[in-house]
């Protein structure tokens, strides 16, 4: 899974960026402190793994991964080149989500590029500026196909006309592709264009420490409010706070959560959000050369699961032994949760489930 980390200069992007993946990303109080996209893979929280490793007291322990792209911040006229304009532009088409950094607090010593905090304002820059680019594509598509349509009688160019006229339409009056309904044919053929507007959206709400001990401020209900429109995930944390979290140890990690009154890491609420968001959980392969964790769509099924192994488990596959995370914790070992009944045998069109601990028959 890869997301993008963007948001107008100076909102915070950066000190995020640090803060979940530990990379030393440059953070400055200028704008275009980034210019090329920082990349970082982080390991994803999965305490599951270690009750496991100690279970089977395995050499190794591999979790899952995200890779967070920390993506130049944007300014208005992007898509005509302002600012990095349409290299910008180009990182974001790569990556599968955006998480979208909102500043929610005030502070004069931190230059704002508008001069003053308004989330709202702020938000539909950067949309603004995305839609614009995806407009452009949106009607150089039209065009094409709408000739090759007529050459070929190809039903699937007409599908595509058909489907970028809809969105041409949302696009112009200020709204995005992924508001409107797709059916599957449509979704198979908006992947081969990588729609900016199209990619879901979690918005960090960067608060400042006071913020902290508040339920809320006035700045994030706005966000919330954009949020809520779009069915899009809010997450309000400080990254200044949580750059400070990321350089201790992990027992000083704890206890500087606890003074402050902060249950999760700002990486814990953004994979959350991230993995609700995209649909997406975790099965696990657990022995003693390795207990690991792999990340699959909601609704995949047994075959399809192995194949995120090795290509060779999906075509060979016979059947899965399964036995979910809690039966087997409960039960002491496989060994025991099988006597106890615990362990299935899956086959072809089971669904798998978060937690599942697995273990794959194929042939090969």
């Amino acid at each position: 899974m890869k997301i993008g980390v963007v948001g107008l200069p100076n909102v915070g992007k950066s000190s995020l960026f640090n803060a979940i993946t530990d990379a030393g990303a440059e953070s400055a109080n200028y704008p275009f402190c980034t210019i090329e996209p920082n990349i970082g893979v982080v390991d994803v929280p999965d305490e599951r793994l270690n009750v496991l490793g100690k279970m089977y007291n395995t050499q190794k322990i591999t979790p899952a991964s995200i890779e967070f792209v920390d993506i130049a911040g944007l300014v208005a006229g992007a898509s005509h080149g302002e600012g990095l304009g349409n290299k910008f532009l180009s990182h974001i088409r790569e990556v599968d989500a955006i998480v979208h950094v909102v500043r929610c607090f005030e502070n004069d010593k931190i230059i704002h590029v508008s001069g003053s905090i308004n989330p709202v304002r702020d938000i539909e820059t950067i949309e603004m500026e995305l839609a614009l680019s995806d407009l452009e594509q949106v009607e150089k598509v039209i065009e094409k196909n709408a000739k090759l349509s007529k050459q070929t009688g190809d039903k699937t160019l007409l599908t595509t006309v058909e489907v970028m006229k809809r969105i041409k339409e949302v696009l112009e009056k200020g709204g995005r592709a992924r508001s409107l309904q797709y059916s599957e044919d449509e979704e198979k053929i908006l992947k081969n264009f990588s729609l900016l507007t199209m990619k879901p959206v979690i918005y960090v709400a960067n608060i400042g420490e006071e913020d902290l001990a508040k339920e809320t401020n006035k700045f994030v209900e706005e966000v919330k409010k954009v949020a809520e429109k779009e069915n899009a995930k809010v997450v309000a944390l400080c990254t200044k706070i949580e750059e400070e979290i990321a350089k201790l140890d992990k027992d000083e990690r704890q206890m500087f959560k606890d003074e402050l009154g902060i249950k999760s890491s700002g990486l814990e609420k953004l994979v959350v959000a991230s993995y609700d968001l995209l649909g997406l959980m975790s099965y696990i392969t657990a022995g003693e050369k390795e207990v690991r964790a792999w990340t699959i769509h909601k609704g995949t099924k047994a075959p399809q699961a192995a194949g995120k192994i090795h290509s060779d488990f999906e075509k060979g596959f016979i059947k899965a032994e399964i036995v979910s995370y809690d039966d087997l914790v409960e039960a002491g070992s496989f060994l025991r949760a099988k006597e106890k009944g615990k362990v299935r045998m899956e086959g072809k069109d089971y669904v798998m489930q978060d937690g599942d601990v697995v273990l794959f028959r194929f042939n090969n």
